[in-house]
């Protein structure tokens, strides 16, 4: 498809232009069709949504056929910590999106879950994402369950809706984070909703969705002037808000290690910190996250099922760096 921009489509944007010219395509595709390089002026890729453009510019988009509708098998390895006949619980490393998604429809936990347990997942909790009854973000790692049934799907989404209020159900968080919590323990109480400005951005806004998060800081980290300078946390959630921890911790002044979107500002701390922490830091290149913690009920026979899982190599990596600081 070619676009030539006439400048007076109300905005110099690419995404915008483009949204103005291009009606039967969503802004989400062609966002997604910019960051995956299809979008070309003077036959060079261009993959920034702001980017301005001027009066004349031709500017050409190649769109891919149609995706299907239901995602397919793809052989991904996962690191299965339990499997039955109801659920499966996968240790899921950093890089991984959970289901398909504008920009991410291949590759993606879904496309791997398909492959692995067959036509038993067809049609369970949707066609875009069977059998997911919560998520992690695409570079947090760790802990999730899936259900592999109707009644098991029913039984985890009830359990997950009630976020261990009567029930045995319980999720827990290892942290990272910039600074040191006044307090050893606490719980934020700060409701979550979409950032007005940045859409793909979350918030703490007075009139979102309850979020609540209780935290005890596990060990604290010195910076090269011997002050508190990181943190590691043990958060625990009792709501599963979009980017919960990420927000709340970073509401509390205290965000993620190596998290670009909540914490960008504290990006001169790094200066801060011992050589191989620095270096551990930038090796690290994500969130530092990661979901250590899964107690369920099984949908099934009752019991109570625990599992922990121990730090990815990265994160225990950067967590001996800023240790060795001491």
């Amino acid at each position: 498809m070619t676009v030539i921009v006439a400048g007076d489509e109300g905005s110099p944007r690419l995404d915008r232009v483009l949204a103005a010219k291009l009606p039967e395509l969503s802004r989400s595709r062609l966002k997604a069709l910019i960051l995956a390089g299809q979008v070309s002026l003077r036959a060079a890729a261009v993959r920034d949504p702001a980017y301005h453009v001027t009066a004349g510019d031709t500017i050409t988009i190649d769109v891919p056929e149609a995706a299907p509708a239901e995602p397919a098998a793809e052989a991904i390895p996962l690191q299965i910590v339990y499997e039955d006949d109801d659920i499966i619980v996968i240790d899921k490393p950093a890089g991984l999106v959970v289901h398909p998604a504008a920009g991410h429809e291949t590759g993606t936990l879904v496309n791997a879950l398909i492959a692995h347990c067959g036509a038993s997942l067809s049609g369970i909790g949707g066609v875009k994402r069977p059998g997911i009854v919560h998520r992690l973000d695409k570079d947090t790692t760790g802990l999730m369950v899936v259900a592999k049934n109707d009644r098991a799907h029913a039984s985890l989404s009830a359990q997950f809706a009630d976020h261990g209020r009567t029930g045995a159900m319980e999720r827990g968080y290892l942290a990272f984070a910039w600074g040191l919590p006044h307090r050893p323990h606490g719980t934020i109480n700060a409701a979550i909703d979409r950032h007005p400005h940045a859409r793909d951005k979350m918030a703490v806004r007075a009139k979102g969705r309850e979020a609540i998060t209780h935290y005890e800081v596990q060990e604290s980290f010195a910076g090269r002037d011997g002050k508190p300078i990181a943190s590691r946390i043990a958060c625990h959630l009792e709501t599963g808000r979009t980017h919960q921890i990420r927000v709340h911790l970073a509401h509390l002044g205290h965000p993620l290690l190596g998290d670009s979107v909540y914490g960008p500002h504290f990006k001169t701390k790094a200066n801060q910190l011992a050589p191989a922490a620095r270096a551990a830091l930038e090796q690290l290149g994500r969130q530092a996250l990661h979901a250590y913690l899964l107690v369920i009920e099984h949908p099934r026979t009752g019991d109570i099922l625990r599992w922990e899982s121990e730090l990815p190599e990265d994160l225990s990596l950067l967590g001996d760096a800023l240790r060795a600081a001491l």
